[in-house]
């Protein structure tokens, strides 16, 4: 199985990251543009060609009341079928703890080939684990977002 997050690894999210350079952090905003997120080509890629050799799975810091529109985003970019795994609405961990937590449990009954993440605490934590990762280094992200990931544990 391969495991793939959405966030500037999938989806280019640099066109939202903006509202959250305001205090306080508009939230609401960045989750509500995220189905006008372009695709990133080389995620997009890497998905498709793992797809043909296992099963994927998605692992994402969103909200779960983001669900619908990235199943729908998904689907609208062609992207395989598999189940996303979302943060509970009012989980405030940071991605690193909550990412790992899903991973554990998934490898409990999977073997999970690969994570593709671009946040680079989720994947040392997950490399120290153990975990294959391939750091999603294609799309820049804004210090405030790698800031909010990890303080405020809302991505």
């Amino acid at each position: 199985m391969a495991v793939f997050d959405l966030d500037n690894t999938l989806s280019d999210a640099r066109h939202r990251q903006h509202v959250l350079e305001r205090t306080p952090r508009d939230w609401g905003a960045f989750f509500d543009a995220a189905p006008q997120d372009p695709p990133l080509p080389p995620g997009i890629a890497l998905c498709l060609e793992a797809a043909r050799q296992c099963e994927i799975r998605y692992l994402t810091g969103r909200p779960e009341r983001c669900r619908q529109d990235s199943l729908d985003w998904l689907a609208a970019h062609g992207l395989p079928d598999g189940r996303l795994h979302m943060r509970r609405n009012a989980d405030r961990r940071p991605a690193r703890l909550t990412k790992l937590e899903v991973l554990r449990r998934i490898s409990r009954s999977r073997e999970v080939r690969m994570l593709v993440d671009d946040d680079a605490l989720v994947c040392a934590a997950a490399a120290k684990e153990g975990f294959h990762v391939v750091r999603a280094d294609w799309a820049l992200s804004s210090p405030m977002l790698r800031q909010a990931q990890e303080k405020e544990g809302r991505t």
